[in-house]
């Protein structure tokens, strides 16, 4: 039996579109927002940036019924098949939200709010000229640390050699977060579609985790 996608039309009015299930839409996006109105029951929350097609976030709610998760992607197409994959498997843990990266975690959740956040496979921008759009910067940290419980950790994986070679250099010059080391068997974390298809081409991803300080 197909089922049928459904949509939340109480916030329509204010995006002057149709929102879909799962997607969270701010009352207010100019103030900090209240985390407890997100989910039905208080649990560890975590966020991935730039969530993409949802294959590594859907997995991640799957695994871990206990904890919270927020998606946050910029593209409205990626943000309705997030929904969609999120709504059909009936995950109640799992919500997205459309927005950018860096405004979100500067301006829109409170201080200390979040236990994981995770970044994979960011725009490496590899052009010199362009290394200044790098989400990896000291802005980036800062922003991430705030959010961070201070038991927090940030998780960061990349496909693209270079920038994780920078990546890690700024990390290291960044003194509120201690990396650490990371293998597979610390604990699961799932590969995502796009990933799945660089290890098919012979790419590799690195990884880096670190630690609030």
């Amino acid at each position: 039996m197909k089922v049928t996608f459904p949509i939340n039309k109480i916030s329509s009015d204010q995006l002057g579109r149709d929102v879909y299930a799962n997607e969270y839409v701010p009352r207010d996006f100019f103030s900090r927002q209240s985390l407890k109105e997100l989910f039905e029951r208080e649990a560890p929350i975590e966020i991935d940036l730039g969530c993409g097609d949802g294959s590594f976030l859907i997995q991640l709610a799957e695994k871990y019924p206990e904890r919270n998760f927020i998606g946050v992607e910029r593209l409205l197409g990626r943000v309705q098949k997030v929904c969609k994959k999120a709504f059909r498997a009936d995950l109640t843990n799992v919500k997205v939200l459309r927005l950018e990266t860096l405004y979100t975690l500067e301006w829109l959740f409170p201080k200390e709010s979040f236990s994981r956040v995770h970044l994979i496979c960011p725009d490496p921008w590899p052009k010199e000229k362009h290394h200044k759009n790098r989400l990896m910067q000291p802005r980036f940290f800062d922003a991430v640390h705030e959010l961070l419980k201070p038991d927090g950790e940030f998780l960061f994986r990349t496909d693209h050699d270079e920038y994780y070679d920078w990546a890690k250099e700024k990390m290291e010059a960044y003194d509120q977060f201690r990396t650490v080391p990371w293998t597979e068997e610390d604990f699961f974390y799932p590969k995502s579609d796009f990933q799945l298809q660089w290890e098919a081409e012979g790419k590799r991803l690195q990884n880096l985790r670190c630690l609030k300080v």
